[in-house]
């Protein structure tokens, strides 16, 4: 098996070229050359169609719609990111952990499509130094780091999308609000309140939808908090894949595979078919007694979606920044500094016995 490399010498001097964000072109940091990318609107409907789910499950993918991949395994935040073959030795760019490459290869599905880069470094250094700049007590040497200015890795994050038609069967109750007069007693003297009560009704009905491009991230290398904050990529800005986009960049193998990702989907959907259900029952209230969902046509895509990601390691412990490459949303973890805590605690109080001193002085 042989892995595909992402590297494209310039044709001037020979140097890798790299994909510049915002464009569709290479360019060369050495000598300046660009070589613009090609777009073919009819080729990109054709490249970006959906493939069969049960096929792929039952491992009967064509050769075409899979590829060789060659990745190193994170010890530490499992992350498998792709290097170069000449590169023995660097940093996990999830999380700062030394990574020591190997030379195995492994047959996943191939990545149909990928969102590009469309933040320049300089400008998600800049979405990450304002966040970081909006952290209280944060260690100074955080601050530090910002000023730095240290380099950002841009990764390209492994994705599964799901289309399906789900049709659902359900039983419940519609309850609807009505009002009661009772008299009570209160201080000793009768009144007469409104009391809000629900009258429930038994129910039953169908309600159907049509999921498209349910998102479900395909690795575990950031915590689930960071993906739900920087998941918002625009997915019809989706362009067929092409090894030149991930010029310069790094790309991680995917991780979660398509069934267990297609649990995580189920999920989501479940939960908006609950929502349609709600709505369907209608009334005041609603019970869900019982669902049962068929679901057909499912199909999926393999993704590649960008992010800028920064690690920063403080008493041992690293600590993750990560910047949508597409939107500029900003996620990260933070260190806090034991002895700003103390301080504001000491000068807290310190202000709290000087206000209470005064008070008494005063009284």
């Amino acid at each position: 098996m042989i892995a595909e490399e992402h590297r494209f010498p310039c044709d001037t001097c020979g140097s890798d070229m790299r994909f510049d964000p915002g464009d569709d072109r290479l360019i060369c940091d050495h000598c300046g050359n660009i070589e613009p990318l090609s777009r073919d609107e009819l080729a990109r409907e054709t490249a970006l169609e959906e493939l069969d789910f049960a096929t792929a499950i039952a491992r009967t993918l064509s050769a075409s719609e899979t590829e060789t991949t060659r990745a190193s395994r994170c010890p530490n935040c499992g992350a498998r990111v792709e290097f170069d073959p000449d590169i023995h030795a660097m940093e996990c760019p999830y999380c700062a952990t030394p990574v020591v490459s190997d030379t195995g290869a492994e047959r996943q599905i191939k990545p149909a499509a990928v969102i590009p880069f469309h933040l320049e470094e300089e400008a998600a250094r800049e979405a990450m130094n304002r966040w970081l700049g909006s952290l209280w007590f944060a260690p100074n040497g955080l601050q530090e780091y910002a000023r730095k200015g240290r380099k950002m890795a841009g990764v390209y994050t492994p994705c599964w999308t799901f289309d399906a038609q789900t049709d659902t069967a359900y039983r419940g109750q519609r309850g609807t609000n009505y009002q009661e007069q009772r008299t009570v007693m209160r201080d000793g003297k009768r009144q007469t309140v409104t009391v809000t009560k629900t009258r429930w009704s038994r129910v039953s009905g169908r309600v159907s939808r049509f999921f498209d491009d349910v998102l479900v991230v395909a690795s575990t290398a950031l915590p689930e908090s960071f993906r739900k904050q920087v998941i918002h990529w625009d997915l019809t800005r989706l362009e067929p894949y092409q090894p030149q986009y991930l010029a310069g960049f790094r790309a991680e193998a995917y991780t979660v595979e398509l069934e267990d990702a297609f649990v995580t989907a189920r999920e989501i959907m479940d939960r908006q078919i609950l929502r349609d259900i709600r709505f369907d029952i209608g009334g005041d209230a609603q019970r869900v007694d019982a669902a049962e969902t068929r679901v057909s046509d499912v199909t999926f895509k393999h993704v590649l979606l960008p992010l800028w990601i920064a690690a920063y390691r403080f008493r041992g412990q690293s600590y993750r920044f990560v910047v949508n490459g597409q939107t500029g949303e900003v996620a990260g973890e933070r260190p806090w500094s034991r002895w700003k805590i103390a301080l504001a605690v000491i000068a807290g109080a310190i202000l709290a016995a000087a206000l209470g001193y005064l008070y008494a002085m005063n009284g």
